[in-house]
């Protein structure tokens, strides 16, 4: 049932669609077209476009993924790691160290992922590490 309709789209329809195609003999002739005509041509040049963008698709510059992308835009760029360390008098634990750079497998928890991430992407993000105060 499915080939029998595929095979009449082909042999039947699309070539009397084609038949009816207002497609003018020279370049100026598109511009005498109305727009009616341009409706009826509209179909044609979409699947056209669609299949010159699916040929050209392989060599287009990929796209770089947002996980490759820089996190850190603008704060203390001169440092090679931006980490902060902030003095809280009652935290239960020594040191704790939160994720910045969204990568940590143990997120909110600094997994120190974000050293790859400085490597892929020249990025200098670091975590931020609360310390207890000692009095």
């Amino acid at each position: 049932m499915v080939l029998e309709t595929i095979s009449r789209i082909i042999k039947v329809q699309l070539p009397a669609y084609l038949k009816k195609l207002p497609l003018p003999e020279t370049i100026g002739g598109f511009a005498r077209l109305t727009v009616s005509e341009w409706l009826r041509l509209l179909p044609l040049l979409g699947i056209l476009a669609l299949l010159g963008y699916l040929t050209i698709r392989p060599f287009l510059p990929k796209k770089k993924k947002q996980r490759d992308s820089l996190i850190n835009l603008k704060i203390q760029k001169e440092n090679p790691k931006v980490v902060n360390e902030i003095d809280i008098e009652d935290l239960n634990s020594a040191n704790v160290c939160y994720c910045r750079c969204w990568r940590s497998k143990t997120f909110p928890v600094c997994d120190k992922s974000h050293i790859k991430h400085n490597e892929l992407t020249g990025d200098n993000v670091g975590p931020l590490i609360l310390k207890k105060k000692i009095l």
